[in-house]
């Protein structure tokens, strides 16, 4: 069973950086594509960003291109999110999720796999 493991938030300033972590255990991760996705209070969860399980394609939301990467090291099991310039309305919980296959899609209910989240507050 693919569990899925996600580290490295926190409280950062607004223009700050956080790198979220997200590892496998239980599967190998070649096989999936891995999608990032964040929730803030009292809204709906939305796609941050996608990677397909080769690393050749990502996507990501208008709000984060240019400052967000994400990255895969599967040799690791572990998929990686990169926030550079982070601001106010970046904070939420972000989750990553996992589903089989190649291709990645920014589609909540298209993942088969959750971690349980970790907190992003941007504030001063």
């Amino acid at each position: 069973q693919l569990q899925l493991v996600e580290s490295g938030g926190g409280l950062v300033q607004p223009g700050g950086s956080l790198r979220l972590s997200c590892a496998a255990s239980g599967v190998t991760l070649d096989y999936y594509a891995i999608g990032w996705f964040r929730q803030a209070p009292g809204k709906e969860r939305e796609g941050v960003s996608s990677i397909s399980s080769t690393g050749g394609t990502t996507n990501y939301a208008d709000s984060v291109k240019g400052r967000f990467t994400i990255s895969r090291d599967n040799a690791k099991n572990t998929v990686y999110l990169q926030m550079n310039s982070l601001k106010p309305e970046d904070t939420a919980i972000y989750y990553c999720a996992a589903v089989w296959g190649i291709l990645a899609t920014m589609t909540p209910d298209e993942y088969d796999y959750w971690g349980q989240g970790t907190q992003v507050t941007v504030s001063s």
